[in-house]
């Protein structure tokens, strides 16, 4: 079992930057890939932007230039840096871990950005 805890999320206004953190604990072994996933209220949960161990990318087109992910290997954890935020970015983010051919959740941190 792995376990994740996030923090970071807040209030916002638009146009600024938060920084979330997810830190992996228990079965950390075998992660191979930790990403990011939002749900804002009344829509489907979707891809934010992921990393995998091999140091590789990907992000939605919604926050391409103004999201970057990152990983410290060693801690386990890994850092989602918004910029630029806009009000349609408001929603609960969750941080996702691969491992072997499981998949763990956050429990979620709200970021919410005022218009």
């Amino acid at each position: 079992q792995v376990q994740l805890v996030e923090s970071g999320g807040g209030l916002v206004q638009a146009g600024g930057s938060l920084r979330l953190s997810c830190a992996a604990s228990g079965s950390v072994s075998g992660i191979s890939v930790m990403g990011w996933y939002r749900q804002a209220p009344g829509k489907q949960r979707e891809l934010v932007a992921t990393t995998t161990s091999a140091g590789w990318t990907d992000y939605a087109d919604s926050v391409k230039g103004r999201f970057t992910i990152s990983r410290d290997v060693a801690k386990n954890m890994v850092f989602l840096q918004m910029n630029s935020l806009k009000p349609e970015d408001t929603a609960v983010y969750y941080c996702n871990v691969g491992r072997w051919r499981d998949t763990y959740w956050g429990q979620g941190t709200q970021v919410t950005v005022s218009s």
